[in-house]
């Protein structure tokens, strides 16, 4: 056998072991033979660079650290799943599939209901069934590009089995870290003096966006596969499913296709009390209409398709004392309360804070320092306190009244009558500049990696920011010699020194935020009021800085998708001299103020449509809600979610809400589908 021969050989026996382990769960040799079998092939392929392949199992894991992840587009938007949380709500969703389909609806309405994964939504495309890119859902339209990390999991194939098609394929999946993972990971971090992750689901999607493969392997994540994006395929969710598998990639086995709403509720209740003995966390079950002609008909809304959703597990609940309430100062100055508890294991993590809304609902409550309550985890997630057992109350406890000065900087907190919110109006307060910066940093606004509420603290500890552009002025040399302190979840505290690495890389992803997209910077800058929705918004129509800062409050109200308040806030944040100084410390330090020509080209369409807004309610018959939205923007038209009287019309389909009535009442013209199908096609022939 020539060397050739040997490599190809080993390489099919290791994906075959490979499926076996990872996807069957069903090894057929002891991991020390697989681990010869490695390598051996990369004993081999050392020897003979020539023959090395991409796809080799060898290229899992590279020593190359990245210095950032890129942006990818999905070949179609990966959206949310609105959710359900009792039989009432499934049967309401049944509902309305049924109405959605009309008399196209069958007798016996057929879904496949399938655990949940609690892990993070991925992406992977392969081109002739070969990996070739792997991507984080990101926010739903664009994600990052994680392919080396993604290709260190060994239950992802690099290479599809024979039975896949070839050409282009994207299937999506959740990647996970199985619970044995999680507390072996958790175990090494308190070794070494770190914090632990809160679940597992923080740690799978913390090592997707590590920028060391090589770490990411070490972290024991597996996957689980769900869907082929494209027309082309079977006719049903279920052969779908048993197709993903054939391919060799791994699909969760606990699937159930289900007769009937009823049989739905029932894999429900089961699944509700068997999740515990499984190997991965769950919280909930996804139903999906299994006919995918039947899915093309529902379509979707933005944020969600008609023909799915998640039911979520009732929350659980544990008893733990209170030990204190203390507040939390965000960026605005909103002063929210918290409890702090006795650590309690809650749904698969120890919970030692919760959330307590608002000084209102405490006093509504009665919930006091000392008292025994009740903890839930809301969706499995958030940790609340539900409410005190006013049978174990101990004596001598007062009830809490929210404190008149700020716990950072001393000033005095004030609540408007139109508010249930306590603010610190001091601008100053350090409190405030750390929600600030944490918030500019973050993924959804200048995505600065590495730039975490620790590092943050210290920075403001030892006066080295004052502000978000003092951020593009700092050194390596500044941060390596700081100390982090995390908190573990039992409330110890935990220091380390920053380091020469680390302080590089942060410095590295700050200087990278110089180029992120205008809306980034506006949504980053905290004004209140202003969402990742309105910045965007804000930035498509302004397309500089300048121009924003230039605008009446007449001119904000008047742009698409800005209400009055929206407009009132930024007006006043903008007539700031503060707020301008900092614009223009920011504008020196290179932070992009426009938004690039060739971007606005391509954002400003002409056509017949331009300078339209058009609202969609109801179900269309002859096309989905992604394909009317669609044609209005190839004609320069634009889709907006709400009525006003801005809006130039209201199309109307099958089973219309609330939107319909309101077009009456300010007598926004509406046009039902037959209308609305000869506009488009009216105009797009012109």
């Amino acid at each position: 056998m020539t060397a050739a021969q040997r490599i190809e050989d080993l390489r099919r026996q290791i994906r075959h072991h490979e499926e076996r382990y990872y996807v069957l769960n069903a090894p057929e040799i002891a991991d020390a033979e697989f681990d010869a079998l490695v390598r051996e092939l990369q004993q081999l392929e050392d020897e003979h660079p020539d023959l090395v392949r991409e796809d080799s199992p060898t290229r899992r894991v590279g020593g190359r650290v990245e210095a950032g992840f890129s942006t990818v587009a999905h070949a179609e938007p990966m959206l949310s799943l609105d959710n359900t949380f009792s039989e009432e709500d499934l049967r309401a969703f049944d509902d309305r599939v049924r109405r959605g389909l009309g008399e196209g609806a069958p007798p016996t309405m057929e879904y496949v209901a399938e655990l949940k994964i609690d892990g993070a939504s991925i992406a992977l495309t392969y081109e002739d069934r070969r990996l070739v890119r792997g991507a984080t859902r990101g926010d739903g339209s664009l994600g990052e590009d994680v392919t080396s990390n993604l290709r260190t999991v060994r239950a992802i194939p690099l290479r599809l089995s024979d039975a896949a098609p070839s050409g282009r394929l994207e299937v999506r999946g959740e990647v996970y870290l199985p619970r044995r993972a999680f507390e072996r990971t958790n175990a090494d971090r308190l070794k070494a003096g770190e914090a632990p992750f809160a679940n597992p689901r923080n740690a799978a999607a913390g090592a997707l966006r590590n920028l060391d493969p090589a770490h990411v392997s070490n972290r024991g994540l597996s996957a689980f596969f769900y869907q082929r994006v494209g027309d082309n395929g079977p006719v049903t969710h279920a052969e779908a499913l048993e197709e993903i598998r054939l391919w060799r990639l791994p699909v969760e086995p606990h699937w159930r296709v289900c007769a009937g709403i009823d049989e739905v509720v029932t894999f429900c209740a089961e699944w509700a009390e068997r999740r515990r003995a499984l190997t991965f966390d769950t919280d909930g079950v996804v139903i999906k209409v299994n006919r995918l002609a039947d899915r093309h008909t529902l379509g979707a809304t933005s944020k969600w398709p008609r023909w799915a959703t998640a039911f979520k597990f009732p929350a659980e609940q544990m008893t733990t004392r209170l030990k204190r309430i203390e507040v939390n100062v965000g960026r605005t100055g909103a002063v929210t309360p918290y409890a702090v508890l006795d650590p309690v294991f809650l749904a698969g993590s120890t919970v030692s804070m919760a959330t307590l809304h608002n000084a209102e609902d405490i006093a509504r409550k009665d919930i006091r320092e000392g008292d025994w309550v009740l903890v839930e985890k809301a969706g499995d997630v958030i940790p609340r306190v539900v409410g005190p057992v006013v049978a174990r109350r101990p004596d001598g406890t007062e009830a809490w009244r929210m404190p008149r000065e700020c716990p950072r900087c001393g000033a005095r907190l004030r609540r408007s009558d139109d508010e249930v919110v306590w603010r610190c109006e001091n601008v100053s307060c350090p409190a405030r500049l750390q929600r600030g910066l944490e918030h500019f940093a973050s993924r959804a606004a200048m995505n600065i990696e590495g730039l975490g509420e620790a590092l943050i603290a210290q920075l403001i500890e030892n006066r080295l920011v004052s502000d978000c552009a003092d951020l593009y002025r700092l050194t390596p040399g500044a941060i390596e010699s700081l100390t982090a302190v995390s908190r573990r979840s039992d409330g110890r505290e935990i220091q380390r020194r920053v380091g020469a690495k680390t302080a590089t890389k942060v410095v590295e992803q700050i200087a990278q935020s110089r180029s992120s997209d205008l809306w980034r910077l506006i949504f980053g800058l905290g004004i209140r009021h202003v969402g990742e929705r309105a910045a965007q918004v804000l930035a498509d129509t302004f397309g500089s800085m300048d121009a924003l800062q230039a605008a009446t409050a007449d001119q904000l109200q008047s742009t698409p998708e800005i209400g009055p308040v929206v407009a009132a806030s930024l007006r006043s944040w903008l007539d700031e001299p503060r707020h301008l100084q900092l614009l223009e410390r920011l504008r020196a330090e290179g932070v992009r103020m426009t938004v690039p020509e060739e971007q606005r080209r391509t954002q400003a369409t002409p056509g017949p449509l331009s300078g339209r807004a058009y609202v969609i309610t109801g179900t269309l018959a002859a096309m989905t809600r992604e394909q009317a939205e669609t044609a209005i923007a190839r004609l320069g038209g634009r889709v907006s979610g709400s009525v006003s009287r801005k809006t130039t019309g209201v199309i109307v389909g099958a089973d219309p809400g609330s939107k319909a009535d309101r077009a009456r009442e300010l007598g926004v013209p509406i046009l039902d589908e037959a209308a609305f199908l000869g506009l488009v096609g009216g105009l797009a022939s012109a």
